[in-house]
């Protein structure tokens, strides 16, 4: 028979309370869904019951995002959700570490922060490492965040420039019917840097700053032969270079540059028989010091949901 633990949380600050329970207790609700644990607020109490673990989780969860709220972090129930995945992954993990790790978009009045221990650690290693590689499923937060240490690098003056580059490769659509010259027609693969960038920044600030050449979307190809110094790079779709193309982007890197470089290698669109370039990297660049490779996998995600559930069908049946 399994042990049934209770635990009893006491909070001395009623408003900081309401905010942690949420509109119609849908906080401590998704708590107990999330975690296991029986949760009824009572006064200035919690109670909690189930296994030991569970209450402990649970415990965990809520007195970490009590102790957020007090501090002014607003907690939304995207945010209980990340705690709970944290901190049920990781039950040293402090919320605090992770959720006010934050950049703060000025142009938007938007804070940017890590979801998760992986996003935590891509951040932490992009500002320590000049060259890093975000390997994981779609949803992550891999380009997402890297564009965004990017704008932050670039509005304190870290860097002088943000250059944005993609594989121009089909992924089962062709585009070469379509007018216009080769810029033109390779636009629709760029548009996912375009949205991410549309969204840190003014859409006339960033015109402004692209017609000056301070930012540069640019496909692959376009990288070569040239040196980017004091800038901030940033290769998104990687795992659709080939091993050429990969080798040609990173000896791109100039004096005070970084560079992120962004893939999920279950999704290679290249030719039978291409060697992916993310692929090989990871292999070949492994151990070299100032290059760090971070790992993500479907517990990171932080599109809807159900964006997990569908990565672990798919990898279940091997597609």
């Amino acid at each position: 028979m399994t042990a049934v633990a209770e635990k009893r949380l006491s909070f001395d600050d009623p408003e900081a309370l309401r905010s942690l329970l949420g509109s119609s207790d849908a906080h401590l609700k998704m708590v107990s869904q999330g975690t296991g644990a029986k949760a009824r607020s009572r006064g200035g109490d919690i109670m909690l019951s189930g296994t030991p673990e569970e209450t402990e989780l649970a415990g965990q969860v809520l007195s970490q995002l009590y102790e957020l709220i007090r501090q002014g972090f607003p907690v939304y129930e995207m945010d209980v959700e990340f705690a709970i995945r944290i901190l049920a992954a990781d039950a040293e993990a402090s919320l605090r570490d992770v959720f006010l790790d934050q950049i703060y978009l000025k142009g938007k009045k938007r804070v940017i922060s890590p979801k998760t221990l992986t996003q935590k650690a891509y951040m932490e290693a992009i500002r320590q490492n000049d060259i890093v590689f975000g390997i994981g499923p779609a949803g992550t937060g891999k380009t997402y965040l890297a564009m965004a240490m990017a704008v932050d690098a670039l509005i304190k003056g870290k860097a002088d420039r943000i250059v944005l580059a993609r594989p121009a490769v089909e992924a089962g659509e062709k585009l070469g019917f379509l007018p216009g010259d080769l810029a033109e027609k390779v636009n629709p693969y760029l548009r996912p840097l375009y949205d991410a960038l549309h969204d840190m920044m003014d859409f006339e600030k960033t015109q402004r700053l692209m017609g000056k050449g301070v930012i540069e979307v640019a496909p692959l190809a376009f990288m070569r032969g040239r040196t980017l110094n004091n800038s901030f790079v940033i290769l998104d779709e990687a795992q659709n270079s080939t091993n050429e193309q990969m080798k040609m982007f990173l000896t791109r890197l100039g004096y005070d540059s970084q560079a992120v470089v962004t893939g999920d290698v279950t999704q290679v669109d290249l030719p039978n028989g291409t060697a992916s370039g993310l692929i090989e990297a990871r292999r070949i660049l492994a151990g070299i010091p100032g290059i760090a490779f971070l790992q993500f996998n479907e517990t990171d995600v932080v599109r809807h949901r159900l964006v997990r559930d569908i990565i672990r069908a798919y990898d279940k049946e091997g597609a």
